[in-house]
């Protein structure tokens, strides 16, 4: 096995997303040295590869800031960050203005980004990205990114897993991390570090995040950075027989050349086994109807397609639909490390995160509108950016603890020192089977959480300090494995302190908010080898009208209410 290679910087980003990339950038732009790593590959990897819209607010568009805001409180049940919603409206614009000045390109009439609204109660409008299409529908606007880090003089290095964080005197400066093709140990000194690796995911089988396995959460934590938002299950639904396609999630306006226009009332029936209409919950598409419907006893569920998908797709104008596709991610922007600042720093000197990585807490209880998350990941890869890199100008050079050094070595080659024990993937198979039952996560009460939350310590004390890796590949299926696991029991604990149902946090044991014992964010770290959760409750003023009636503020019923 090789020994150690070390590469010195300014700014270490870890993960190559719209966030990472926007962070580079921007770090870049100020002068240091930046360095982004990827374990994939910096432009086809991670969510940030599939989306298709960008949320952007522009005064001059006739948008009106307090309508927004509005939007989001009322839909997210008041659980958001309204100083991070803000910011992310207001920032908005200039990033849109980024994205284009570097290529990337929106479908437009006239001249003019074509604009829409995802739903007819809300306000807020997204635009549609354009551009062509790469292999697995991809769009390229992500290796538009990857060009302009490149061109910006950012230093990218693809296929290396970063496995821990490094740090000395209470402050991280840098991180250790494993090639994906050979052996050996890569160790980054760094005097600031961003975290944008994306959201903890349980790699299901439908949702483009089978990679993003919550590593950068788990090292943010294991270092000691305070966690958020775990408890908000994301809601994306897919395809029964084609869960890698994700037709049924569009309504389209097709040319005569068959070229994709622009989306058309997004918002379509979905139908139950006995042919009811399923009725929207809430402000958004992203409740829990399907799972609601499929505990009930009434799936299986389908969801309408227009004439125009339905012909291209050979079939009729319904499509049958299973929900908890994206397994184990939360709502974008909720999960992830709590910011001290709107800097994007976290409590730990030198780390800063950014987007699916950083709980901003930007829409609250519910994926309110679609385009924000990527908005978010350029406003918070943005802030990110440039506050790491002023750290990094007036840092010292960062020097690594020898003992430190040793340790994680020790801990990150472990299971190829293993002469036997357990294979990760099936371990991971085994996670999988005790997480992705749609009655553990999505629909949730005490007794099934404290079950499934005994066998995932099982696993963690058990299974986890006995993984083998015959190869560098197992290596990194080990070490997502154990991240897995840790964010498992992070979502499982935070569902069962939060006593109440709120959003996409539904307890059948606990099917009412709780006003104003809940209007509070759910906080874990690590102290003395154990999960502590707190609540921190939201400022007063954001709170809805407590002398209205339970039903005005809430006009959304859970069952069991």
């Amino acid at each position: 096995m090789s020994s150690e290679r070390f590469f010195e910087t300014d700014v270490l980003v870890i993960g190559g997303g719209i966030a990472g990339c926007f962070a580079a950038i921007k770090a870049k732009e100020k002068g240091v040295n930046v360095t982004l790593v990827d374990k994939g590959f910096v432009g086809k990897s991670g969510s940030s590869a599939y989306p298709d819209t960008y949320c952007v607010f522009n005064p001059e568009w006739g948008h009106d800031l307090d309508a927004w805001m509005n939007y989001m409180n009322v839909g997210g049940e008041y659980l958001n960050n309204r100083e991070w919603t803000e910011i992310v409206f207001k920032d908005s614009y200039a990033m849109y203005q980024d994205l284009v000045s570097w290529g990337v390109q929106f479908l437009e009439e006239n001249g003019e980004p074509i604009r829409w609204k995802m739903d007819p109660l809300g306000d807020c409008e997204t635009l549609q990205l354009g551009g062509k299409y790469e292999a697995g529908g991809r769009r390229n606007t992500l290796q538009i990114l990857r060009k302009q880090a490149i061109a910006s003089g950012v230093k990218i290095m693809d296929r290396i897993m970063a496995t821990e964080l490094l740090k000395n005197d209470g402050r991280v400066v840098g991180a250790v991390g494993i090639p994906l093709d050979s052996y050996g140990l890569y160790v980054f000194k760094a005097k600031a570090t961003i975290i944008s690796t994306g959201c903890a995911g349980f790699k299901p089988d439908g949702w483009p995040i089978s990679e993003l396995t919550g590593d950068g959460q788990a090292m943010a934590y294991r270092a000691g950075a305070e966690i958020i938002g775990n408890e908000f299950p994301d809601t994306h639904y897919i395809r029964a027989d084609y869960p890698g396609s994700r037709a049924h999630n569009r309504r389209l306006q097709v040319a005569s050349n068959g070229r994709r226009m622009k989306r058309v009332d997004s918002a379509r029936r979905i139908i139950n086994a006995e042919g009811d209409e399923v009725k929207r919950r809430g402000l958004t598409r992203f409740w829990l109807e399907i799972e609601i419907e499929a505990h009930a006893g009434r799936a299986p569920i389908f969801t309408e397609i227009d004439a125009i998908t339905a012909e291209r797709l050979g079939e009729d104008h319904t499509l049958r639909v299973v929900g908890c596709a994206a397994g184990g991610m939360s709502i974008h922007t909720t999960e992830g490390v709590w910011p001290i600042n709107t800097k994007c720093a976290t409590s730990i000197p030198g780390l800063y995160a950014a987007g699916d990585s950083l709980g901003t807490m930007q829409v609250g209880a519910v994926y309110t509108t679609i385009g924000v998350a990527t908005a978010g990941a350029s406003v918070t890869g943005t802030r990110a950016g440039l506050a790491a890199a002023e750290y990094a100008l007036q840092a010292e050079k960062p020097t690594v603890d020898e003992e430190e050094l040793t340790k994680l070595k020790k801990i990150t080659h472990a299971p190829l020192e293993r002469k036997g024990g357990f294979s990760p993937k099936w371990v991971t198979q085994a996670l999988q089977n005790i997480t992705r039952p749609y009655y553990i996560l999505y629909i949730k009460h005490e007794k099934r959480m404290e079950a499934a939350l005994t066998l995932v310590e099982f696993l963690r004390d058990h299974l986890v300090p006995k993984l083998k890796a015959n190869d560098p590949h197992e290596l990194r299926l080990a070490h997502e494995t154990k991240n897995m696991i840790l964010n498992a029991e992070m979502k499982l604990r935070s569902s069962l302190y939060r006593t109440e149902s709120r959003g996409c946090h539904y307890r059948e044991d606990y099917p009412r908010r709780d006003d104003p014992n809940w209007l509070a964010w759910v906080i874990l770290k690590e102290e003395n080898d154990k999960m502590k959760l707190s609540k921190r409750p939201i400022p007063k003023e954001w709170w809805p009208d407590l002398s209205k009636p339970y039903e005005e503020r809430y006009p959304v019923r859970f069952p069991g209410e």
